[in-house]
Formats: structure tokens, C-alpha cells, sequence
């Protein structure tokens, strides 16, 4: 929902537009909405201008759920040092697709690059070479495929001749947890899994090596840089990986050696781990479950996933698939659910339901956090 209202948010900012010009090469018009739907949420440039390497995360990372954190997370790490109230948003316009491919790749040796036709220069592979030697399994589990993606994005300011300058770049490097192998071609799928220790080591490392290439490039090398690691959840994960650390770099600075630690953690609702985890919250979602299927037993199942920070529950997100007979139904279901997110969870967690069919959502509770009344919307 988040990426839905960054985007949709613009929309009725039109109305009241902000035009400025910004240079890509050559200069343009673009729009600041004058409208910002929060406080959490940076307003971005219309018309959207896509980012030079868009589309290769849904091939890079494990999951939907990856691929949403991966995003919206980086942006609240953004905040940290580039406040929505100051700075706009835009899809990343430095890295091109071929240069992020060639950072993703394998660093090769002289004689790989030989027989790859592949100058040294060209060597700019971030993961780790696979020398050939030992069989297949030693070599996977000496050097396993860390870095999985890398996602750019910029913060702008405006200026006083109504232009826009560049005034921020946020970097996320999405690290595997598990490395994922074949002994053959089209052949059998094996698993690494990474120690978390050595993700963030190794996540460190690739993070030194990127802030010194951006400090070489004529775009970037007077910009102020954020750098966070995302440490991707495994392909069967239900539930989002989470980002374990960042750093930042003031203009003109290259040395990565300031991390600050991020405590996040996805966990899905029920499982035995909340249970072991959270106990309370386990019991808050799980008695909640249950009163609903007192009286409404055509359920296809409820699940959450909740995002801790710090060890403290800070949002919860419900989907609850159910088979509809008639809008009376959707409406009496939607007005009950909404009744018991209120009396079953504590008010300072913010709470969203989707209640969907077979048809696609039905409706939408959204509870921000010490709200005493819900928002509800029901679809035609």
C-alpha cells in the first residue's frame, strides 16, 4: 500500500503544480505536486521518469515481498538524512542497467577474462571469484553469489532559480541469505545457506568498493551517499526480508567505516516463531482469528506479517480471503472485522486489512497508530 500511495499521491497534486526545470543532459519541465499525502512520504516528480536500470529487480530478487521492502524501505532509511520535507523524489538516473549488470557479476581472474575476450577494465564484477577448483559444492560454498541487485535513488532540492539540483543518492545492496546453485544445466536446484555474520561482512565490503566508484563518476562524486544492506528472505519465504545496516557519506567523503545498525524484522502471523518470538502478539492475532471464525466460517485462511523494529511490533498487515455471496455479506463481514482490529490489538500498532475474493479485494481497513476510528472502504 505504501508504494500505492507514493505513487497515487501525486495525482490530485495536479491541480495546484509546482513547475520546475531539471537537466538530464538537456533541460526539462517537470512538476512537484503540491499536495504530500504525509509526512512519511517524499513527493515525486511528474511526469515519473523511470530509473536507468527499472525492471531488473523482479528478475534479481526472490520475491514480491522482497521487492516491496527492498523499495519503500530504502526510502525510510532515506530519511534519515534526506528529510521529505526538503528533498523530492526520483527514480535513480545515475547507474545504467549495463553498469549495475557488470557490477553483479562474478569478479574473474586473468585467465577467465582471457578466454572471456574481457578486458581488465572490464572486471568489475562485486561477488566473488569461482577459481574452478574443489567440486561443485565446495566451490558454491567458498564463494556463493552475495550480491543479488542494486537499487539507486535520488533526492532533490529545489534552488532559488527555480531549478532542481541533486542533492542526495540512496544506494541498497540486496545481499542472498541462501545461494542457489546447479551441477548442471537445467539440473536439480542446491542451497547455501549464508551465516548472517558473514552477509553483513561481506555486505561491507561490496558497500567500501561502490562508494569508491561513485566518488569517480562526475555526477556523484560531490553528492551526499546513503548505503544500506537488505539481506533478501529465501525463495519460499512468505514474508519480506529486512535491511540490517547502513552508512552515510557527506559530499566528497569515500571511507564507509561509520554503520549504524538496523533492528528489523518480518514475522509472519500464525507461525511458531511469533509464537516463540511474541508471544503476546501471537495471542493478540490469534484470538482475533478466532472470533472471527465463530461466525463466519468460509474462510480460506488469515495470515499477517508484521514488522518489528527495534523488538517492538510497529506495523501489522492482515489478508483475509473469503468466498462472497452478495454485498450485504462484504459489508456486514468488512463492518464486524473492523469492530474486533479494535478490541483485540493494542492501539499505538498500525494495522491494515485487505479482505479479498476470488473477484480481487473487497475492501481495505486501514487503523493508523492511537486512531480512534478506523478508515474503511468498501469496493463497488
Amino acid at each position: 500500500m505504501s508504494a500505492i500511495l507514493l505513487i497515487t499521491g501525486c495525482a490530485p497534486a495536479l491541480q495546484n503544480k509546482d513547475e520546475v526545470t531539471q537537466g538530464n543532459g538537456e533541460e526539462q519541465t517537470a512538476i512537484i505536486p503540491s499536495y504530500q499525502i504525509s509526512e512519511n512520504f517524499y513527493r515525486t516528480l511528474v511526469p515519473f521518469e523511470e530509473g536507468k536500470a527499472r525492471g531488473m529487480i523482479v528478475s534479481n530478487l526472490n520475491t514480491r515481498y522482497d521487492i516491496v521492502e527492498f523499495e519503500t524501505g530504502l526510502m525510510r532509511i532515506a530519511q534519515e538524512n534526506f528529510s521529505p520535507k526538503t528533498h523530492f523524489f526520483r527514480d535513480g538516473q545515475t547507474l545504467e542497467a549495463d553498469v549495475v549488470r557488470s557490477w553483479l557479476r562474478r569478479k574473474y581472474t586473468d585467465a577467465q577474462l582471457a578466454e572471456k575476450e574481457m578486458t581488465a577494465e572490464e572486471n568489475l564484477g562485486l561477488n566473488p571469484i569461482d577459481t574452478g577448483e574443489g567440486s561443485v559444492d565446495e566451490r558454491n560454498e567458498r564463494a556463493p553469489i552475495y550480491l543479488a541487485h542494486i537499487m539507486e535513488q535520488n533526492y532533490l532540492t529545489k534552488k532559488e532559480d527555480n531549478s532542481l539540483q541533486l542533492d542526495g543518492i540512496v544506494i541498497g545492496l540486496a545481499l542472498n541469505s541462501v545461494h542457489y546453485y546447479q551441477k548442471e544445466q537445467y539440473g536439480a536446484e542446491y542451497e547455501f545457506t549464508i551465516p548472517d555474520e558473514t552477509i553483513e561482512e561481506e555486505g561491507k565490503k561490496i558497500a567500501a568498493q561502490v562508494a569508491a566508484r561513485l566518488r569517480t563518476m562526475d555526477k556523484t562524486k560531490n553528492v551526499p551517499v546513503t548505503i544500506a544492506l537488505f539481506q533478501q528472505a529465501p525463495k519460499n519465504s512468505v514474508t519480506a526480508g529486512n535491511f540490517i545496516a547502513y552508512t552515510h557519506l557527506d559530499a566528497g567523503k569515500t571511507e564507509t567505516n561509520d554503520w549504524k545498525s538496523i533492528n528489523e524484522e518480518y514475522v509472519l502471523f500464525p507461525s511458531t516463531a511469533a509464537e516463540e518470538a511474541h508471544r503476546d502478539d501471537a495471542t493478540y492475532f490469534l484470538n482475533f482469528k478466532q472470533d472471527m471464525e465463530k461466525y463466519f466460517d468460509n474462510f480460506n485462511g488469515v495470515i499477517g506479517r508484521a514488522l518489528y523494529s527495534g523488538g517492538e511490533l510497529s506495523s501489522l498487515k492482515i489478508e483475509i480471503p473469503i468466498q462472497f455471496y452478495g454485498k450485504a455479506e462484504t459489508i456486514g463481514f468488512t463492518q464486524f472485522v473492523t469492530g474486533l482490529i479494535m478490541d483485540h490489538f493494542p492501539a499505538y500498532v498500525p494495522i491494515e486489512v485487505s479482505i479479498t475474493s476470488m473477484s480481487g479485494v473487497e475492501a481495505l481497513i486501514v487503523k493508523e497508530a492511537n486512531e480512534e476510528e478506523p478508515d474503511v472502504h468498501i469496493y463497488e
